[in-house]
């Protein structure tokens, strides 16, 4: 049987398909208005009278009588662009993602306290190399839900465990030292993190601590905190940054408003991060460069089994096309305004 032609019906549904809110080409019914008031307004127009016409009509009508024509065009095109605009036309895109996701729940507890200001992951300091390697991890997610932990002398939540990577990247570009009461509280940021995890019905979920020091502040001891996680069933994978020793450490400026640098030795434990990764079954890293942080935090989620934390259907992504359309729109009404109040301006 050859194939059946489509009806206009079927293809007014083909077109409004691309289109969030078809109704707002309901607007444009309000058109034909537009050109009555433009009609009207041109009508009822003062004109200046002279006793003798004749004169003025010897004279022809210059160019700019003809394009003042351009001014109502110009507003009623924009009016149009402006309505297809408002009724969002989008794209879809070609990728279609399963919504059944498989993926881990992971709270990131990252040291704050000013010794990871040592530049020894030069060109930068340790937290600058953190902060861009997280980001980064973060880019290479889809499915993951991922929360962080910040600490310093204490430990607080700084993003809930969630699957908008966006928001969560600009919360890690903006953190900083020397905002925390100083210290290094290991144990508060591990409990914390547990606590975060506690609710979560995943079935694989995870703590990565990155630190470079020892603890030496906080309520809960170290080895407490990660026998809470072993009770939830929550490994904790421990990454020491920095080379150990003495290291670069800024100290203060010099007389040209240079940074003045002096050699600084951090106390390190990686026996207590080796010991908290074995009782709760995870793994101890260390991390002496840029590389190598993020070859060991890769490692930590190949070690991991993925679990269903969503389910249903299927989600297909959509790209919203009308920015072009609505800028398009008030450059038109901009240059009609322009145009109005000068080559084109009528008097009176």
């Amino acid at each position: 049987m050859p194939p059946e032609t489509p009806t206009l019906l079927d293809e007014l549904r083909a077109f409004f398909s691309g289109y969030q809110q078809p109704l707002a080409f309901l607007v444009l019914a309000v058109v034909p208005l537009v050109l009555g008031v433009v009609w009207l307004e041109r009508r009822t127009r003062a004109v200046l009278r002279f006793s003798a016409t004749s004169l003025l009509a010897k004279q022809g009508r210059g160019p700019r009588a003809y394009l003042t024509w351009l001014l109502p065009v110009m507003r009623l095109t924009a009016l149009v662009l402006a309505v297809v605009a408002l009724a969002r036309p989008q794209e879809q895109d070609s990728k279609i993602r399963d919504a059944s996701v498989e993926g881990i729940d992971i709270m990131v507890a990252l040291d704050l306290s000013t010794s990871m200001e040592a530049a020894d992951f030069k060109p930068n300091n340790r937290l600058h190399v953190a902060k861009e390697v997280l980001v980064e991890f973060l880019s290479s997610r889809a499915n993951d839900r991922v929360g962080l932990v910040v600490f310093s002398g204490a430990a607080y939540t700084q993003a809930p465990l969630t699957l908008d990577y966006g928001v969560l990247k600009e919360v890690i570009r903006q953190l900083r030292t020397r905002v925390l009461e100083e210290g290094t509280a290991i144990g508060d940021a591990v409990a914390t993190a547990v606590n975060r995890l506690r609710d979560s019905d995943a079935k694989s979920r995870v703590i990565v601590l990155i630190t470079d020091g020892d603890n030496n502040q906080g309520t809960v001891s170290p080895i407490d905190a990660a026998k809470a996680a072993k009770a939830l069933g929550v490994p904790v994978y421990t990454i020491l940054v920095g080379k150990g020793g003495k290291v670069p450490f800024p100290a203060g400026q010099d007389l040209f408003g240079n940074t003045a640098w002096r050699e600084v030795e951090i106390p390190i434990n990686p026996e207590l991060l080796q010991e908290m990764a074995r009782l709760t079954g995870g793994e101890y890293y260390r991390a002496t460069d840029r590389e190598e942080l993020k070859a060991n935090l890769q490692k930590v989620l190949d070690s991991l089994e993925r679990s269903k934390i969503l389910e249903g259907g299927v989600i297909t992504n959509y790209h919203e096309l009308f920015h072009p359309f609505l800028l398009a729109a008030f450059t038109l009404l901009a240059l009609e305004l322009l145009l109005k109040s000068t080559v084109l301006r009528v008097f009176p």
